[in-house]
Parts: C-alpha cells; sequence; structure tokens
C-alpha cells in the first residue's frame, strides 16, 4: 500500500475513536445504589432481614407499660417488664411496607393503684397471632380480625376476690412509631375500651410502652433491625 494509503487509514482511524470519546457523556452517571430493604441489620440501609426471622424486643431500660384510665393520668396498672416476638412475613424493597405476625407478647411484675384492687394476677394477650405490617416511615400497625380481635384480659384481686377485665380496640388495631435513633418501637397512649368485667375495671384503658433495643434473634449476635 502505498504510504499515503497507510497515513490516510490512522488518521480515519483517530477520527473514528475521536468521534466516539465526544459522543460520551461529559460526566459518567454515578452507579445506581443497591435499594435497601424495609427492615435492615445491623444499621440503616444494612443487610436485609430474611424471611422467617423472628423479631423480638423487651421494653427500654428504665421504663413500664402501661395500661391508664386516662391519656394524660397515672391510674390503672403498670407493668415493670414486657416483651413481644414476631416472625418476619415479607420484607420488600424500600419505599414499601414489610409485614409480620406477633406471635407473642407478655406483661409481667405489673402493679395497680385502682380503687378497690389490692394486686394485679395477670396480664394476658389474647387471640394471638396478630398480623403486623411497618412501613418504610416507621409506622407499625397491629391489626386483629373479626374472628380475632384484639383483646387483653387483665385479672386483678380485690377485697371481694379477683375480678377479670377483658379490654379490646375500637378499630381493631393498635399503631406505634419506629425510631431508628434509639432502636425503638413505641405505642403512646393506644386505647382499649372494656368490653367486659364488673365496675372496678375502668372503662378505657390507654396502652403505652416502648421497646428497645430491636433485635433479629435469628441471626448471630441478635443484631438490631432499623427501619428504611
Amino acid at each position: 500500500m502505498p504510504r499515503y494509503g497507510r497515513i490516510g487509514a490512522g488518521l480515519a482511524a483517530v477520527a473514528l475513536l475521536t468521534g466516539l470519546v465526544g459522543a460520551a457523556p461529559a460526566t459518567a452517571a454515578p452507579a445506581t445504589a443497591l435499594a435497601s430493604a424495609v427492615l435492615t441489620y445491623p444499621a440503616p440501609g444494612g443487610t436485609a432481614v430474611s424471611v422467617g426471622d423472628v423479631i423480638q424486643a423487651s421494653l427500654k431500660s428504665g421504663t413500664n407499660a402501661t395500661f391508664y384510665s386516662s391519656a394524660s393520668g397515672s391510674t390503672g396498672v403498670k407493668c415493670a417488664a414486657s416483651s413481644f416476638s414476631a416472625k418476619v412475613l415479607t420484607n420488600p424493597t424500600a419505599s414499601g411496607t414489610a409485614t409480620e405476625s406477633l406471635t407473642a407478647q407478655t406483661f409481667t411484675s405489673c402493679t395497680t393503684n385502682v380503687f378497690g384492687t389490692t394486686g394485679v394476677q395477670s396480664v394476658t394477650v389474647n387471640n394471638l397471632p396478630y398480623t403486623t405490617s411497618v412501613t418504610s416511615a416507621g409506622v407499625v400497625t397491629i391489626s386483629g380480625t373479626a374472628a380475632a380481635p384484639i383483646q387483653s384480659t387483665v385479672v386483678l384481686n380485690s377485697l371481694l376476690g379477683a375480678i377479670t377485665c377483658v379490654y379490646r380496640t375500637s378499630a381493631n388495631k393498635l399503631t406505634g412509631v419506629a425510631a431508628n435513633a434509639t432502636n425503638s418501637i413505641a405505642f403512646t397512649n393506644q386505647t382499649l375500651t372494656k368490653f367486659s368485667g364488673p365496675s372496678l375495671c375502668f372503662g378505657t384503658a390507654y396502652f403505652t410502652a416502648t421497646y428497645s433495643p430491636v433485635k433479629d434473634t435469628s441471626k448471630t449476635g441478635s443484631p438490631g433491625v432499623y427501619v428504611n
């Protein structure tokens, strides 16, 4: 091939490469970040909690679970110990809603200052399991059904013997808030109405409790669970 032919071919190749470079965007787009699941451990945006894992929590240290007769009062039943256990059913990509099955919730070390009562025999959550949802915004909703409503039974001692007070929620649900900063779930003044029981059972019970830390007990070391 003549020398100028080889030069021409080289120039053509340079021109082609220059055109391709010029066609590329001036600033390359950043790689798309991997989407986080709604529930992760051991930090926000961490590893997705597996379906089937068990999430557990007890009362935040130094706090009580309370069932008071008014939203701002202090008359009623107070429990120094409480815990819950829930199984993860779904854990989609954020923003979304994860679902769980609340399989256990206990209240122990309870006392009463209700007039006419002398002690607490038991506080029992009935009709478990309950369906539970957790949104990316941190809204936790516990829901019952018509056949298995959200219900708690409180057995109190009185001067006349044991009395049984049964409470249900009017909307068949309880709503709490999950907070990553404190790795907690808090329920504040959730209303339960007396379903049955004598006059010593107050008509409305306002339930308040904060559970922390919230942990994935199916994982080694029970790491904290966070909402995304």
